[in-house]
């Protein structure tokens, strides 16, 4: 397997890899897809939003399913799944972690009663 060609995609949230973890290292695999949502901790995670991040990225890929899997395959996901991100964010599922090591808000002004 270490001739396999890692393929990657990565936005501001959401990171996807053709590669398994083995021991919390990355190993080329072209046969799976590795997920890292949110890796600088914008966000605060709650288990049933994280639950469906990872529905609509099982959702996704299983739509990919028989079709190749190129470069242009994996950043169309990972930009579906980022936009998946701001809806959840819209909706107030998903809320900004301020604790954050830089709040931009990167996905735009939180949503309060005051900016409703």
């Amino acid at each position: 397997m270490s001739d396999a060609t890692l393929l990657k995609s990565t936005t501001r949230h959401i990171r996807l890899f053709t590669a398994r973890l083995d021991n919390g290292n990355l190993v080329p695999d072209p046969d799976q897809l590795t997920l890292d949502v949110d890796p600088d901790n914008e966000f605060l995670w709650d288990d049933p939003t994280l639950a469906l991040v990872q529905q609509r990225f099982r959702e996704l890929v299983d739509g990919q399913a028989g079709g190749e899997l190129s470069d242009y395959s994996l950043r169309r996901i990972g930009s579906e799944l980022e936009g998946y991100l701001r809806e959840l964010l819209q909706a107030g599922k998903l809320r900004y972690n301020p604790d954050c090591r830089v709040l931009n808000y990167s996905m735009g002004l939180p949503r309060t009663p005051e900016n409703l």
